[in-house]
């Protein structure tokens, strides 16, 4: 059972909890991104359990009418055991889903082998898979230019993962340009939307005003239990979509979540272990 500190980051761990949290949100006018937790799978069984999933999560998306796509992990779903297991996975997602399907962006180790598969289904389905990039990356510029004339929707994040020095950006000022700059090339060169994922009003209210500037259509993405508040009242004027995990391994991405809100960690880890 997740405790209730750690029910504020995670929607439960069943797709029907889940998809409950997701009718919560229709409600209050904001749609979702599904993740079932899970990656870094090295064998084959756990990857293709969690597409099962992932399949019959899409189809109770359908069922239930929600406003709602999915996002997948290509480590989830078998990249780590080989390219073949990660390709069979995402075709059968994506040819069983009738909602979009977002493509995750890992380590850059993964870039190369998530961009040509995100590249292929996206033209195979006209736009309904898309990819997250990450603007700490130095290379995220040239990606860009190759997705700008891509259907499908494009996810610009800060980044997350500790990457190395000489491929990333490493402090946050230098982080927050590339970020602007990045956007500034979204609203000008691409056709089919922008998915702003931040939580930084400063990008935010940067979005809102290369839309006026370009027309370009937009939406922005937030994580579950971060300034919900203001993705409600956000959500009167653009759409805004929340991401929602959920699943058993529920533990790992909590941690990350109160590491990154240092000042709420010590009493959320408490709360976690009963102390």
């Amino acid at each position: 059972m997740i405790p209730p500190i750690a029910s504020n980051f995670v929607a439960g761990e069943t797709p029907e909890t889940a998809l409950a949290h997701v009718e919560e949100l229709n409600e209050n006018g904001v749609a979702a991104i599904v993740n079932l937790l899970g990656e870094h799978y090295e064998e084959r069984a756990p990857a293709d359990a969690d597409a099962n999933e992932y399949v019959e999560l899409a189809d109770l998306i359908a069922e239930r009418g929600a406003d709602a796509c999915i996002s997948v992990k290509p480590s989830q779903i078998g990249l780590e055991v080989g390219a073949t297991a990660f390709e069979e996975n995402l075709a059968r997602i994506v040819d069983a889903a009738d909602c979009f399907v977002w493509v995750d962006m890992e380590d850059h180790e993964t870039t190369d082998v998530t961009l040509d598969a995100v590249e292929r289904h996206t033209v195979e389905t006209d736009g309904q898979v898309g990819v997250c990039v990450q603007a700490n990356l130095k290379r995220t510029r040239e990606d860009l230019e190759r997705l700008a004339d891509l259907p499908g929707k494009v996810r610009l994040v800060k980044g997350a993962y500790d990457e190395p020095a000489e491929i990333a950006y490493k402090k946050k000022a230098r982080v927050d340009e590339s970020y602007r700059d990045l956007l500034e090339f979204m609203f000008r060169e691409f056709d089919d939307g922008v998915a702003v994922g931040s939580h930084d009003p400063a990008m935010i209210d940067l979005a809102r005003d290369l839309h006026e500037e370009y027309g370009t259509a937009y939406e922005v993405q937030m994580l579950m239990g971060v300034r919900e508040t203001e993705q409600y009242a956000l959500a009167d004027e653009v759409d805004v979509y929340q991401y929602i995990p959920y699943g058993s391994k529920w533990f790992s991405y909590f941690y990350r979540r109160v590491r990154e809100q240092k000042s709420n960690a010590l009493f959320a880890l408490r709360a976690v272990v009963g102390r």
